[in-house]
């Protein structure tokens, strides 16, 4: 029987990413809370985010509407990178980078963590940025999509390729 594989990766699908930011845009252009301080969030570049306002905590309050946004669409919030306030002249910015892809450093945890308590059929292979898992069993695979869900990771999961 030939071997049975999935890939762990961590992304996110940039149009979901882009319809949060158009919602949260629609919001804060339409709260009164938000009348008059300068607030937008806007893309800058391919994968970082701009908000601005006049002060730090609308500035923050805007990042909080946006992660609502983010959950109600089901991404993770460890796809954002987000730093503190600035002041930029009159005006306070976050900017926020969107992380995408697993590190060398987090695929040798993951496979560190699936080959010390996960079954013993399983075999890991790092393939740039994801992880290829690979056994006889499908039920293996199964329990170490489990036991990887389980664990806490400072970046998102996903399991693609299903074969």
């Amino acid at each position: 029987m030939a071997d049975s594989s999935f890939d762990i990766v961590s992304k996110f699908d940039r149009q979901e990413v882009d319809n949060a930011l158009g919602q949260t845009a629609r919001e804060i252009a339409t709260r009164f809370d938000f009348k008059g301080t300068g607030a937008t969030i806007e893309w800058q570049g391919e994968n970082a985010i701009e908000i601005t306002a006049s002060a730090d905590d609308r500035a923050s309050a805007v990042l909080d509407v946006f992660q609502g946004k983010l959950i109600k669409r089901q991404l993770s919030l460890k796809i954002l990178d987000a730093g503190e306030p600035r002041q930029s002249g009159q005006v306070s910015k976050i900017g926020i980078t969107l992380k995408e892809g697993i590190s060398t450093e987090d695929a040798k945890k993951v496979a560190k963590l699936i080959r010390d308590e996960g079954p013993k059929s399983v075999k890991t292979q790092i393939q740039g940025d994801e992880l290829r898992v690979t056994s006889k069993s499908r039920d293996d695979l199964q329990a170490v999509q489990a036991l990887v869900r389980g664990e806490d990771w400072d970046f998102a999961v996903q399991f693609q390729n299903y074969r």
